[in-house]
């Protein structure tokens, strides 16, 4: 059973409190430019990482309530190489684990607990 564990992992980080997933956790993500596609997911306090379908890593932070930055890390990343950073996401209204920029960039994170 697929289900959101975002939400709590937001509700979490915004109290003080720490979620950590030692592995990824089996989901879906689904990302502007990429059909729906399985994913590992790995929740640390405020923010999630994932493997995007072309070896490259999407990390999201949550930066304040209701608002957040995501970087693209490139597949061949080195020490010292800056990721693609965006910035101002907001959670979709309506759409739990979702989370855009304006029409431009939207992602979204459901996994299976």
């Amino acid at each position: 059973m697929k289900r959101m564990i975002w939400a709590a992992a937001v509700m979490v980080a915004a109290t003080g409190g720490m979620v950590t997933l030692a592995a990824g956790a089996p989901g879906q993500c689904t990302v502007t430019g990429y059909d729906t596609f399985d994913c590992d997911v790995a929740l640390d306090g405020g923010g999630l990482t994932f493997a995007l379908p072309d070896g490259k890593t999407f990390a999201f932070t949550l930066v304040e309530e209701g608002v957040g930055t995501a970087f693209l890390i490139a597949a061949d990343a080195g020490p010292g190489q800056v990721p693609d950073e965006l910035r101002d996401f907001r959670a979709v209204d309506g759409r739990p684990g979702c989370w855009a920029r304006g029409d431009e960039f939207e992602f979204c994170v459901l996994v299976e607990q």
